[in-house]
């Protein structure tokens, strides 16, 4: 099945250009009064973003690939940056949420799509790359 996902990760980046994202504001899952993953939005490249899913979706079940799970959420790209075990600070945290929920980070160009590993250890979890497929420059 991993060999799969490559070749669906391969066929994506054959079709889709490497593209601008524009990062910006501050949330968290499941919201910002417990919050459990803190993350950045992305207000630019979203729909570049929710095509890849698509595509990916797509092939997963045109390959017949059964025992890969299609995650169920509503689709919210986000970079993650933090997740939290303690709500310690919690109301320095809620003014952070304030102070930066319309704050614009920047550009980055997205280059890359990686299947990631996730090891779960007492201290947390550990993400490894299990494949990285690069978006094809137009020539």
């Amino acid at each position: 099945t991993i060999e799969q996902i490559k070749e669906i990760l391969n066929y994506v980046t054959s079709v889709v250009k490497p593209f601008e994202i524009r990062i910006a504001g501050l949330g968290a899952f499941p919201n910002t009064h417990r919050p459990r993953v803190i993350w950045v939005g992305i207000i630019s490249g979203f729909e570049k973003l929710a095509g890849i899913r698509r595509i990916i979706d797509s092939e997963i079940v045109k390959r017949g690939l059964k025992d890969v799970q299609k995650d169920q959420h509503e689709f919210s790209p986000h970079i993650t940056i933090a997740r939290l075990k303690s709500y310690k600070n919690l109301e320095r945290l809620k003014q952070q949420f304030l102070e930066y929920e319309n704050y614009e980070f920047g550009v980055t160009e997205v280059t890359q799509i990686k299947l990631k590993k996730s090891t779960l250890t007492p201290s947390g979890p550990i993400y490894s790359d299990i494949y990285v497929a690069r978006l094809q420059k137009p020539i």
